[in-house]
């Protein structure tokens, strides 16, 4: 055989494995990651910052690394795992089972931080690599747990917002991965000068929220010691700007850690403040009183015989001491919190009206808070309603209602009557462009004038109901306490109660509305006695970091 003849026999044979290798790769095994021509990597973005209104960080970002593998690469697999396993302790038998050399990429593990990753790049070990990938950091800890949830995993491993802003905002804040595509030789190596195609990830929206951390730090400290003082089961704490219904601290104890929320189970990170009911006891006067005001059924100057307890439907309505004062004003009525007072009130106002402005103050509809998990309360259909629920609702009980409806409701009573959407998120960035959110009026509720009355009557029942607390010298401070029994199995047990207090200063221009509930407080059951002093030791405070002037 000659020379020219071998060689063209060669030639053939060689020919014959590159058709035989290229059948395989697109008819056989077209799909094959490993042996693709196209390699197509996500590059993850940043999640997007979460500030208070102040620009101090409250979730944040620190780097972590995706160590992966290219086990073609590597040599010794023995001496590679054995010096991989010294640093990550994950066990040899585990990392040896990762390394298949028929692929060219194989993650090990998420999460390293900077120091592992120095101390892997130090081995000098062929075959590692790393991704750049962020882990969620809040540097104030669980000072606002509630309201900005945390960030977990979703099915496929991918970062995930749940509960809060973290949950509501989660589409805002994840932002678009990037992608990078190149050509890769049969063994999976970047062939330069094929495609290289590069789209630079998309960050995710920096949000700048209502929230003031220092007041954020003054409610959730004053309630945890409110709740060891009165031995309570559970607090919540809001605190808002009346005249736009932005959120300046919210605060529910217990909470849970958002660093390590997987200890947790569900039930600690629904936010009580807007998915839990309660009935708001005497704190619900307020509102029946102004809605009958405003349909002038009642005048400001009108009085009421309060001669003693009264009977409607087989039950028997009584004051919360049992004492009777006779001939009273209405103003005496929110002073003494009289339930039997209120019963008149809410008969002169009637039925149908009371019911219309239930639903005009935003009882059993969402308040559209932007936070992950809010509940709409009951309020059953108007024709299912007896005598006497409409007797106990005129003082507050029998309707159950969640503390962001109460406190968006009540800020109608003392803004001039608008009803407003509650918000958290004041400011959001994207890309340098900043989205400002402005308040947003949702309705009238009750006119300026019944308004200002209310606040009259609300500032009377500071400086002259039933108890006297300790007040800041020198400011108007109005408000309402209220108690409520709990209900139980269909009674009401009376030695379970919901102690609350709501409360502005100061009283001519409103700078902030405070609502505190404590459940279950064991050394007193009454508002006033609980709830009502841990009001003004928070606004105490409050009007000292607000640098707000006495009146």
């Amino acid at each position: 055989m000659t020379k020219q003849r071998l060689l063209l026999i060669v030639f053939f044979i060689f020919y014959l494995l590159i058709i035989i290798k290229l059948f395989y790769l697109q008819v056989l095994n077209p799909s094959s990651s490993d042996t693709a021509y196209l390699k197509t990597n996500r590059i993850y973005p940043e999640r997007g910052k979460i500030f208070d209104r102040n620009g101090e960080p409250l979730a944040v970002n620190s780097p972590t690394f995706l160590l992966y593998i290219e086990p073609k690469k590597i040599g010794d697999t023995f001496e590679f795992v054995k010096k991989i396993d010294s640093i990550l302790q994950v066990g040899e038998a585990s990392l040896a089972s990762k390394i298949d050399k028929t692929k060219s990429w194989v993650a090990i593990k998420d999460g390293l931080d900077t120091d592992q990753q120095q101390k892997l790049l130090d081995l000098g070990l062929k075959g590692l690599g790393f991704e750049d990938r962020f882990k969620r950091y809040y540097p104030e800890s669980s000072l606002a747990a509630h309201l900005l949830g945390f960030v977990g995993k979703n099915s496929q491993g991918e970062d995930l917002g749940y509960f809060g802003i973290e949950g509501f905002y989660n589409k805002d804040l994840v932002g678009l991965p990037g992608i990078i595509k190149s050509d890769r030789d049969i063994l999976g190596r970047p062939i330069l000068i094929g495609t290289q195609q590069k789209l630079d990830p998309e960050n995710g929206r920096d949000l700048y929220l209502t929230i003031d951390k220092s007041a954020q730090e003054i409610v959730k400290r004053k309630l945890q010691t409110g709740l060891e003082r009165y031995r309570a089961k559970e607090g919540c704490v809001l605190l808002v700007v009346p005249q736009t219904m932005e959120i300046l601290a919210l605060t529910c104890l217990p909470d849970f850690d958002v660093d390590l929320y997987h200890l947790f189970s569900e039930e600690f990170f629904k936010n009580p403040a807007i998915s839990n009911l309660y009935e708001p006891g005497s704190t619900f006067k307020p509102f029946i009183m102004a809605a009958a005001l405003e349909e002038k059924s009642i005048q400001p100057d009108d009085f009421y015989n309060e001669k003693g307890q009264i009977e409607i439907g087989g039950y028997t309505i009584k004051t919360w001491n049992n004492k009777y004062e006779g001939k009273i004003s209405l103003t005496r009525i929110i002073e003494k919190s009289s339930n039997v007072g209120m019963v008149y009130v809410g008969q002169r106002l009637g039925r149908q009206k009371m019911y219309s402005y239930l639903k005009k103050y935003g009882f059993g509809e969402i308040s559209g808070i932007d936070l992950q998990g809010e509940g709409s309360g009951r309020l059953k259909e108007e024709f299912l309603w007896y005598p006497i629920d409409f007797a106990t609702v005129s003082f507050g009980q029998g309707i159950a209602i969640t503390p962001i409806q109460m406190i968006r409701a009540f800020a109608s009573l003392i803004n001039g009557g608008k009803l407003l959407k509650p918000f958290v998120v004041k400011k959001i960035i994207s890309q340098g462009r900043e989205k400002y959110i402005d308040p947003k009026i949702q309705r009238q509720t009750i006119s300026p004038r019944s308004s200002e009355i209310i606040k009259k009557m609300l500032l009377s029942a500071v400086e002259n109901g039933e108890v006297r607390w300790t007040k800041p010298k020198g400011y108007q401070i109005a408000g309402k306490t209220g108690t409520a029994q709990i209900p139980i199995e269909g009674h009401y047990d009376p030695t379970k109660t919901v102690a609350s207090f709501i409360g502005f200063a100061p009283v001519s221009q409103p700078k902030f509305l405070a609502l505190v509930i404590l459940r279950e407080p064991q050394t007193s059951p009454w508002g006033s006695e609980t709830a009502a002093p841990l009001f003004f030791e928070m606004a105490k405070e409050l009007l000292v970091y607000y640098n707000i002037a006495p009146e």
